[in-house]
């Protein structure tokens, strides 16, 4: 008998974390005309980050607190738009999230993590 490695019965598949990361942006970026794609985004990053690790982790982990504190912003911009100030709320709003898309991209192009995923400003 010959020592033969065994060849692995479970194929391992390169991932294309970066690419669903930056698909993820791309479709936040176009939920300012049509907010389905950004909920198509959240669903995405919420699957990916399970098995994600490293850098692509970070930016899900990013996109994911990106969706929520961006739903909390503008749910208490609108409610206040009655009283003016949910303008300037809405307005902070999406200069954040553009912040946050534009940031992101930039760092997932570099392949570098977000510094700080939980962070609620800019990461």
């Amino acid at each position: 008998m010959t020592d033969t490695a065994e060849p692995s019965i479970q194929q391992s598949h390169p991932s294309n974390d970066r690419g669903y990361a930056l698909a993820v942006y791309a479709l936040y970026a176009l939920g300012f005309f049509t907010v389905i794609t950004t909920v198509v985004g959240l669903i995405i990053a919420h699957v990916k980050a399970t098995t994600a690790s490293g850098v692509w982790l970070s930016h899900f982990q990013f996109q994911i607190r990106t969706f929520w504190i961006g739903l909390l912003y503008f749910i208490v911009g609108f409610a206040l738009l009655y009283f003016y100030i949910g303008f300037l709320i809405v307005l902070w709003w999406t200069i954040w999230t553009l912040v946050r898309i534009i940031k992101g991209a930039i760092l997932l192009h570099d392949q570098r993590p977000i510094a700080n995923p939980s962070s609620w400003l800019f990461g």
